[in-house]
C-alpha cells in the first residue's frame, strides 16, 4: 500500500502547485477511513517542497516516486521510494527519510532525543530508522532479490530544515557505522544529496521499476534465513535436550508436511514455565530458515519481542513481530507463523487506538491462521494476566477445527527452571490453590533455592549479592503501586513505597528522554541498571533470571477459613481491576508467573503477615522442622499451621 505513486516530472508539479499534501490526504482518508492529524499534513507539505527542490535541481525527470509506502507485515511507512538506473543503467531505488527536526540531544543506545508530534521524545538515529528500513525490504521484498536484473536498494535521510554543529549527536561514533552506509543529508548538504542521486538514478527509466517494486509480494530471501539460521543455531542458551527435541521433531515434521500438501495445519504446545516453550520456538525458526521455510516469530509481549530482536541483532530481527502484525498482510505469505505465549492473544488485532473506521472486527487468531500454511500456537493457560487476553488452548482447538485444519496437539512435561524442579511448579500451584497436585510442601532442603526474608531491604540485598556473583538476577513485585511518568530530569520516581525501602519501577515503555543508565522498559530485564528498578508483570512475564525477587503485595491475601482473597482496592493495575469476578483469578496468575521466573532460586518478602504465615506452613526442611525461614516467622514445628489441601 501506498499513498502516491507517479513520475518525478509529475512529482515536483504536484509539489510545486501545492497539491502534493492534499493529495496525500485524500489518499489516506481512502485507505484507513479517517483523516490524517494536522501534524502529518502538514509535514509531508514542508518536507515533500524541499524533496521536489532537490529533484529539480537533480534533473530527475524519468523517475518513478513512491510516497508513503508501508512496508509488508509492518504499520511503518517509508517517505519517500524513487527508482531509475544509473549511469551503467543497473537498476536502482533510493529510500529517503524525511526529517523537520531543527536540533536534537544526546540519548541512550540507538535514540536521539528531538521535539517531535509536541514534545520532547526519544526517537531512533534517522540512520538506524531508514537503515532499518532498508535491510527489511531488502530481505524480505522480491523485488530487489531477482536473479536476474535485481534492483539495488539504498537509503540515506535528509533533514533539510537542521544545520550540523560541533560535537553533533547525530555525529558520534556509535553512529559511524550506520552514518558511513545510510548518509545524513542537512540543509547544508544539500548539493551532496544532489549528487548522491544524480549518480544512482540519472539515467531514468524509473517507471518499469516502480511498477515491480509496486507488484512484487512479501517473501523472506534466502539470504536473510540464513543469516537467521546462523545466529540462532548453536547459541548455548538455545540448546535443546530430552522432550524438548522430541517436541522439536514433531512441530517441524508438521510444518514441513503441510508445506507438501499446502494443507492448512494448526499446532498446539502446551507447557508450564520452564518447559522450554520459547527454546523449542527460536530453534524452529532457525531450522526452517535453514530450509528456505519461511516463517515469522509473533509474540503479544513488546518486552520480550524487542529483547529478542537485540539478541539476533538488526538484520534477523525483521522475522520476530507482534500478533498485531498481520492485518493488512496477504493470505499465506507465510510457510510457518511460530506464536510464543499465545496466551497473550487478543480478541482482535485493533486497540484504543485505532479508529472505528478501522475496526473489521477480525479475531486476532483468525489473523494468525490465515497468515501461514502453518500455524504453531505455545501456550500455558495459567499465564492469563490480563482481562483482555483469550488465548486460552479452547480457543485453539476451536479455531483450528473451524477452520477444518490438521491439528495437532503437544504436551511438554520436563522441568528446565527452578533447578529442574518441577516439584517448586506444582507446589506454587498447589499453594495458590490454581491446582490440586501432589506437592503440597516444599521441602527447602532442594537444590532449587526458595527463601522467605523479613524485609524488602534483605530481599534487595539478596538480589544485588547474587548479580555480584555474576548472576543473572532482578527485583519483582505486584502491582500494588502507581506507576508514574518519568520526573523532567528523566529519573524514574520512587513509587515501590515500603517505609523505608522505595524504588521505582522499571521505565515505562512508552517513556522517553530517560536519564543515563537507565534502560527502556523493553530491556530492563537484561540491561546494565535493570537491577535499580523493580520489573511489574508486563515486563518481567517472558523472561527467565538466575535468581528472581518477588514483592508479594496485598493485592492478594490469605485468610484462614476463606482462602486467597483479592483485595482489589489496593491494586493499581486499571485493567485488572476492571476485570468484574476474574480480579483473583488474574492476580494468582500474576503471582504465579512471578514466582516462577527463576532458574537456581527465588526469594519473596510478603507484605501481609498472615499471607507469610500461609507460605511458611507450606514449607518443610530435611531435618522435618522449619528451616531458617521459619525461625523469622515465629513459627515452629509444634504450632498447627492453618489447613492444608
Amino acid at each position: 500500500m501506498r499513498l502516491y505513486s507517479g513520475t518525478a516530472t509529475e512529482f515536483t508539479e504536484d509539489a510545486a502547485h501545492n497539491r502534493i499534501a492534499d493529495k496525500l490526504r485524500s489518499a489516506f482518508k481512502a485507505s484507513f477511513r479517517y483523516e490524517p492529524g494536522p501534524a502529518e499534513v502538514n509535514s509531508w507539505r514542508n518536507s515533500l517542497r524541499a524533496m521536489a527542490m532537490v529533484f529539480e535541481r537533480a534533473h530527475l525527470k524519468d523517475n518513478g516516486v513512491l510516497l508513503e509506502y508501508q512496508l509488508p507485515a509492518m504499520s511503518r511507512r517509508l517517505d519517500c521510494m524513487i527508482t531509475g538506473r544509473n549511469r551503467e543503467k543497473s537498476a536502482q531505488a533510493v529510500i529517503v527519510e524525511l526529517k523537520q527536526w531543527e536540533k536534537c540531544e544526546e540519548a541512550e543506545g540507538e535514540s536521539i532525543l528531538t521535539f517531535t508530534g509536541g514534545a520532547k521524545r526519544d526517537v531512533l538515529h534517522p540512520s538506524v530508522q531508514v537503515g532499518g528500513y532498508r535491510n527489511y525490504l531488502a530481505d524480505s521484498h522480491t523485488a530487489f532479490d531477482f536473479d536476474t536484473d535485481p534492483i539495488g536498494l539504498a537509503a540515506c535521510a535528509f533533514l533539510h530544515n537542521y544545520s550540523f554543529n560541533e560535537n553533533d549527536p547525530l555525529l558520534a561514533p556509535k553512529f559511524e557505522p550506520w552514518v558511513k552506509d545510510f548518509p545524513i543529508f542537512s540543509q547544508d548538504d544539500t548539493e551532496k544529496l544532489i549528487e548522491d542521486l544524480n549518480s544512482r538514478l540519472g539515467a531514468g527509466d524509473g517507471m518499469p521499476l516502480l511498477d515491480r517494486v509496486e507488484r512484487s509480494k512479501y517473501k523472506p530471501s534466502r539470504k536473510l534465513l540464513e543469516h537467521v539460521a546462523q545466529m540462532i543455531d548453536g547459541r548455548p542458551e538455545y540448546v535443546l535436550l530430552d522432550e524438548q527435541l522430541i517436541a522439536f521433531d514433531r512441530v517441524l515434521s508438521a510444518a514441513r508436511a503441510a508445506k507438501k500438501s499446502r494443507r492448512k495445519s494448526v499446532i498446539l504446545v502446551i507447557g508450564g514455565p520452564g518447559t522450554g516453550k520459547s527454546v523449542i520456538a527460536l530453534n524452529l525458526v532457525a531450522k526452517l530458515a535453514s530450509e528456505g521455510i519461511s516463517s515469522h516469530y509473533a509474540t503479544g509481549s513488546s518486552a520480550f519481542t524487542q529483547t529478542l530482536r537485540k539478541i539476533v541483532g538488526q538484520r534477523a530481527s525483521s522475522l520476530f513481530h507482534y500478533f498485531n502484525s498481520y492485518s493488512d498482510m496477504e493470505a499465506e505469505a507465510l510457510n510457518v507463523v511460530i506464536c510464543d505465549e499465545a496466551h497473550r492473544l487478543r480478541k482482535t488485532s485493533s486497540n484504543r487506538y485505532t479508529p472505528a473506521a478501522r475496526r473489521t472486527g477480525k479475531a486476532q487468531i483468525q489473523e494468525l491462521i490465515d497468515v501461514a500454511q502453518t500455524a504453531v500456537f505455545f501456550i500455558d493457560d495459567r499465564q492469563l494476566v490480563r482481562p483482555d487476553e483469550i488465548g486460552s488452548t479452547a480457543l485453539i482447538r476451536a479455531a483450528s477445527k473451524e477452520n477444518k485444519a490438521e491439528f495437532h496437539e503437544i504436551k511438554l512435561e520436563a522441568q528446565f527452571r527452578c533447578s529442574g524442579s518441577d516439584a517448586f511448579i506444582q507446589w506454587i500451584d498447589n499453594t495458590l490453590e490454581l491446582d490440586r497436585t501432589p506437592t503440597v510442601l516444599w521441602n527447602l532442603g532442594d537444590p532449587f533455592e526458595f527463601r522467605i526474608v523479613d524485609s524488602p531491604e534483605s530481599l534487595d540485598e539478596s538480589i544485588r549479592s547474587r548479580l555480584a556473583g555474576g548472576f543473572k538476577a532482578r527485583l519483582t513485585a505486584g502491582f500494588c503501586w502507581p506507576w508514574s511518568n518519568p520526573a523532567a530530569d528523566g529519573t524514574l520516581v520512587q513509587d515501590v513505597n515500603l517505609g523505608a525501602f522505595r524504588r521505582p519501577w522499571n521505565a515505562k515503555p512508552d517513556a522517553s528522554g530517560l536519564a543515563k543508565g537507565i534502560p527502556k522498559a523493553p530491556l530492563w530485564a537484561y540491561s546494565n541498571g535493570g537491577e535499580d528498578q523493580i520489573g511489574c508483570i508486563y515486563t518481567a512475564q517472558g523472561f527467565e533470571f538466575d535468581y528472581v525477587g518477588v514483592i508479594f503485595g496485598t493485592d492478594l491475601v490469605y485468610r484462614s477459613g476463606r482462602g486467597w482473597v483479592g483485595q482489589r482496592e489496593n491494586s493499581c493495575d486499571g485493567p485488572v481491576k476492571r476485570g468484574g469476578d476474574r480480579f483473583a483469578e488474574l492476580v494468582k496468575n500474576t503471582y504465579r508467573v512471578l514466582l516462577t521466573r527463576g532458574l537456581k532460586g527465588c526469594y519473596v518478602f510478603f507484605q501481609d503477615k498472615e499471607t507469610e504465615i500461609f507460605f511458611r506452613s507450606r514449607t518443610e526442611s530435611l531435618r522435618g522442622g522449619y528451616s531458617e525461614s521459619s525461625d523469622d516467622s515465629g513459627l515452629n514445628a509444634a504450632e498447627d499451621p492453618p489447613d492444608r489441601k
